[in-house]
């Protein structure tokens, strides 16, 4: 059997390599992202605002209205807290981006 050298060089400069997990596609999702969570936290902030007052304020809303929001009002807390909650994150490991 015959045995091949390979000569070694340990005069070669190689410089740390590492990897780039950013893609071009990244940029729009995360402004996509951005864009349904401050919508869906503004659209749970508004029901939340018109549950409330329409509980406080007896006199000056509708039965129906009234009877929503004390029917739903826990779902949209329920709602609030998760949304609150998955923004949270977002905002902590990707960082909102409305495109600005």
């Amino acid at each position: 059997m015959r045995t091949i050298h390979i000569p070694v060089h340990t005069d070669i400069d190689v410089p740390d390599i590492g990897p780039d997990f950013s893609a071009p596609f990244f940029t729009g999702l995360q402004v996509i992202a951005s864009y349904l969570l401050g919508g869906a936290m503004i659209l749970v902030f508004i029901m939340l605002v018109v549950a409330g007052a329409s509980l406080a304020f007896r006199g000056l809303s509708p039965e129906r209205v009234r009877t929503w929001a004390g029917e739903n009002i826990a779902w949209i807390f329920i709602a609030a807290a998760v949304l609150g909650a998955a923004s949270g994150l977002f905002q902590w490991f990707v960082n909102f981006d409305f495109g600005f």
